[in-house]
């Protein structure tokens, strides 16, 4: 049963990490297919920002990839709670027990994915259900008997044992790194921890695509005119403007903030309008491809490079990768010295010549 129910977990892992993907897509933007982030939210199209690569844009990624995705979750091993029957299906119970060990084996991103969203842990237990359903039946039937089944199986198997193991043999002893690694390792990547200049933006959106028709055109452009007169007014809030006028939805909704952009995130033809803008201050209508912008700068954050405070176990976690990816290339460099390797490139090339027949 044990090598049936490694291929349960791995056929049930794959179901929650496509609905996990799911779930993912289902926040990003339609457009650029990336993420929707705080910085992002109410863009429509590509107005105000053009998402490009940072090495820090904001806090939480100013380590690259040293930093954690997110909170992982936290899985108990043993506990009281161990014989509960979290749900049933027929005849098969799943206990929480058994739903901690699945939930262990997954990436500390999946935890964390698990632990924000308490339907995907729902949906989970249901896959797994299911999938204890069908194994069952598969049994009675016989299933794992069949030939091609049984050579599933045997890789299956064969694969966790060389991964489980080589991850053991490359596993760094748990005194590394000591905290002076750690610092020197800070000292020689500041570059990499700078978390750039962010501007706090809000705004006014008319819709005009270029290209759109001039009676169109023409609309969008009486209604920026009725917005610009309304902000010159005295004590114009802009805030009240953008929720009332702005053809943003979202961003709207929220007074017009659009949130935290890094200075390298922001198109060119918006950004040097943003720099010469002062604090609270209110830019002039800038045209992008999508149509036109009213920006005020609410607040600025200038360049500064991440204590080590707040990247310290982000970068003993990197330490430890790389060190555990390095003993890994020694183990395999000594297991290849130690059993000379030979390949016959005539027969290998035979392989698929073989196949096609």
């Amino acid at each position: 049963m044990t090598i049936q129910f490694a291929v349960l977990r791995r056929l049930a892992g794959a179901l929650v990490l496509s609905a996990m993907a799911t779930s993912a897509v289902a926040q990003q933007d339609p457009q650029t297919k990336k993420p929707r982030s705080a910085a992002q939210t109410g863009q429509t199209g590509d107005a105000a920002v053009r998402e490009v690569p940072t090495k820090a844009a904001a806090a939480g990624e100013a380590a690259g990839r040293t930093s954690p995705v997110g909170p992982t979750a936290s899985v108990a091993t043993t506990g009281a709670d161990d014989d509960l029957v979290v749900a049933r299906l027929g005849s098969s119970d799943i206990k929480v027990s058994e739903v901690r060990s699945f939930v262990s084996t997954m990436s500390a991103q999946n935890q964390a994915t698990l632990a924000r969203d308490a339907n995907l842990l729902n949906q989970t237990v249901r896959v797994m259900l299911t999938n204890q359903a069908v194994l069952k039946e598969a049994l009675e039937k016989k299933w794992d008997q069949d030939p091609s089944v049984v050579a599933q199986l045997k890789s299956v198997r064969e694969a966790t044992l060389v991964e489980s193991y080589q991850q053991s043999v490359s596993l760094p002893p748990d005194s590394y790194p000591s905290s002076s690694e750690v610092e020197a390792f800070y000292e020689g990547n500041k570059a990499s921890l700078l978390v750039p200049r962010r501007f706090q933006l809000a705004q006014i959106y008319i819709s005009s695509p270029k290209g759109v028709d001039a009676t169109e055109e023409e609309k969008a452009g009486k209604k920026l005119e009725e917005v610009q007169k309304k902000l010159k007014q005295p004590g114009a809030d802009f805030a009240a403007i953008a929720r009332s006028d702005s053809e943003e939805r979202q961003s709207g909704e929220k007074g017009g903030e659009i949130g935290w952009l890094a200075e390298s995130q922001i198109k060119p033809e918006v950004r040097a309008q943003v720099l010469a803008l002062a604090k609270g201050a209110v830019s002039e209508p800038i045209r992008t491809d999508d149509g036109w912008q009213v920006l005020k700068l609410m607040d600025t954050k200038e360049s500064h490079t991440l204590p080590l405070s707040e990247v310290r176990e982000a970068l003993a976690q990197r330490l430890r990768q790389e060190r555990a990816a390095a003993l890994r290339r020694a183990y395999l460099a000594k297991i290849i010295e130690q059993n000379p390797l030979a390949i016959n490139e005539l027969a290998l090339s035979k392989v698929l010549t073989t196949a096609k027949k």
